[in-house]
């Protein structure tokens, strides 16, 4: 989910920077999907020609697009992509008729914090990425998570990393340092953000001690990485444009004339120094996941 309330968002104009940006990082979480097959006795499973893992939630599923990846790394179970948006969980479908996963893929209306999720009963696998920050109550939302687990299942919580890096420290254009500035700029509209979300309570982001406060044993956290170097194709450079110009929309206001006329400069194709012809453009970025076991 991107910033905002997630039912204020026009999710038919982010969907397809949503999709891209989950394509984009498949091989991020292809490698975290492969951890959590670990912790679920991935390894002895195959051996015994036997799954385990026959439920597999993805809350907050947005268009799918990692939702069809957890299809495929748990070839066993019903995949239920979770999340408020009836635009987002159409797509989702199309994604996994697209792809033959139709027949053990379902949606699933619901946002956390709520009620709905208790429709669907339990779960051996629960992802939810890059969602629960967006809950105003974050430790009540793990609580609740945790507790549709079944013995021995999994919560996986993607939160944190790195932020994406784009580009070199000093690009020609403006003042050095537009990366850092950005982050500080994203960081405070953010801390804006969590205040003005329902039933906001200020919490430590210690994941693995949400974790275990809700019940979980075992906590673990991997970060994967994602790099993509210089020169970039179309498609990266255009979800980078996209990226930036959302920024600018977001939190530009918390940035000087300077550099918003520089993230003027990147976002426009016409121009020689934006991200469409820079040479010097690269993603590099790292997703955290937080996991816990029930017992």
């Amino acid at each position: 989910m991107t910033g905002g309330h997630p039912m204020e968002l026009d999710w038919e104009e982010l969907a397809p920077m949503l999709e891209r940006e989950a394509e984009l990082a498949t091989p991020l979480y292809e490698q975290a999907a492969d951890w959590l097959r670990t912790l679920l006795g991935g390894s002895e499973e195959r051996a015994e020609g036997e799954a385990s893992v026959r439920r597999v939630w993805d809350v907050g599923a947005g268009p799918g697009v990692v939702t069809c990846l957890l299809a495929r790394a748990f070839p066993h179970a019903e995949v239920v992509a979770v999340d408020p948006a009836p635009e987002l969980l159409a797509r989702a479908r199309d994604r996994a008729a697209r792809l033959g996963l139709a027949d053990r893929f379902r949606t699933h209306r619901a946002e956390l914090p709520g009620d709905a999720l208790e429709e669907l009963g339990t779960a051996d696998l629960i992802w939810t990425s890059k969602v629960l920050h967006h809950v105003g109550d974050q430790r009540a939302a793990v609580a609740l998570l945790a507790d549709r687990l079944r013995p021995g299942g999994v919560l996986a919580v993607a939160e944190g990393g790195l932020p994406d890096r784009v580009l070199p420290r000093d690009i020609g254009i403006g003042r050095p340092g537009l990366q850092a500035r950005l982050d500080a700029a994203q960081e405070e509209w953010f801390a804006r953000m969590r205040t003005e979300l329902p039933g906001y309570r200020k919490t430590v982001e210690d994941w693995p001690a949400l974790l275990t406060a809700a019940g979980l044993a075992d906590t673990a956290s991997r970060s994967f990485l994602l790099d993509l170097p210089a020169p970039l194709d179309g498609t990266v450079r255009d979800h980078i444009t996209a990226r930036l110009t959302r920024a600018a929309e977001q939190y530009g206001d918390l940035l000087d004339a300077t550099d918003r006329d520089t993230l003027t400069r990147l976002t426009d194709p016409t121009d020689e120094a934006s991200i469409a012809h820079r040479p010097d453009t690269f993603l590099l970025t790292a997703r955290t996941v937080h996991a816990g076991c029930a017992e």
